[in-house]
């Protein structure tokens, strides 16, 4: 009888050690597997800059940009500026889950944009941020020795003068289902400054954010501070835009107001001519569409 309830004893034993042993693995495992946030935006764009979205591998985006002219310009001769519109068209595509390139043109000066984004990091149960660098190249096309339109009279002698280059770290943190928020420090390089007292380097601290009403619908806003370097007689303000993203299935709509006319790096950060306090505030949208040219996938990206 002894040597039985030892057999028993041992044969109970055994299970929950067995148990208490996977347990433990389990354990391991959950804390060693990395959880990704995802869709910290819904696009590529917040309103005029960047997110640190990129687009999926053999995804490609395209974006349409509009822009109407200023609610100040009055009724009778410009219908608060729903005459005038300028406008971008823009592709871009994922070569990896991670890298994305694109290319751009602008009515307003003419200008081709060309950019690439890197996702070097990726929220995460073990990483509190993702960031993202970004790269852009602009180059005007107005014909050489005229004026351009950013509010001042500038005269360049030929094209490669117009260029301008664009540094971004795009650093965003998803803090709940309903509430992102991102921090966008910019550098600018002008090849040709406007006039000799304005340097070619042009400094700027963007914050962006996205807030989730309902499932389709956000409320997004911008604010680039770029005064770090700027002359008190410049006749450039810093850019805000607030705005509304409606998510369509495969399209994202962006129905916002800025004091930033122009749609590229240059034209918002460093050449603002507007206020909203004076009602220089213009109405626009963005519509991207995104395409799979994956074989294997059956449905676009997102």
């Amino acid at each position: 009888m002894r040597h039985f309830l030892v057999f028993l004893l041992v044969a109970l034993s055994v299970p929950a050690i067995a148990q208490d042993d996977l347990m433990n693995i389990l354990n391991e495992e959950s804390k060693s597997k990395i959880d990704y946030k995802s869709a910290t935006f819904k696009s590529t764009r917040l309103i005029n800059g960047q997110t640190i979205e990129t687009v999926g591998k053999n995804q490609l985006n395209f974006w349409i940009s509009h822009r109407f002219g200023a609610l100040n310009s009055g009724f009778i001769n410009n219908f608060f500026g729903l005459d005038e519109a300028r406008i971008r068209l823009g592709l871009e595509y994922g070569i990896t889950d991670k890298l994305t390139v694109g290319i751009g043109r602008s009515s307003q000066e003419k200008v081709y944009d060309f950019y690439a984004k890197y996702k070097l990091l990726r929220q995460s149960n073990r990483m509190p941020v993702t960031l993202t660098v970004y790269g852009s190249n602009a180059i005007s096309t107005v014909i050489t020795g005229t004026a351009m339109e950013s509010g001042t009279v500038m005269h360049y002698d030929n094209n490669y003068d117009r260029m301008t280059y664009t540094g971004q770290f795009l650093l965003a943190r998803k803090f709940s289902e309903n509430i992102s928020l991102q921090l966008m420090p910019t550098v600018l390089h002008f090849n040709k400054s406007e006039t000799p007292d304005v340097s070619n380097d042009f400094v700027s601290l963007g914050v962006g954010g996205r807030v989730k009403i309902t499932k389709r619908l956000s409320i997004t806003g911008e604010y680039y501070y770029s005064n770090f370097n700027r002359s008190g007689a410049s006749p450039y303000h810093n850019s805000l835009a607030l705005g509304f993203d409606i998510e369509t299935g495969g399209h994202v709509f962006q129905l916002h107001f800025t004091n930033s006319r122009g749609m590229i790096e240059r034209q918002f950060i460093a050449q603002t001519t507007k206020l909203w306090s004076d009602g220089g505030i213009f109405y626009g949208f963005n519509m991207s569409r995104s395409f799979s040219l994956d074989k294997k996938s059956k449905k676009p990206q997102q």
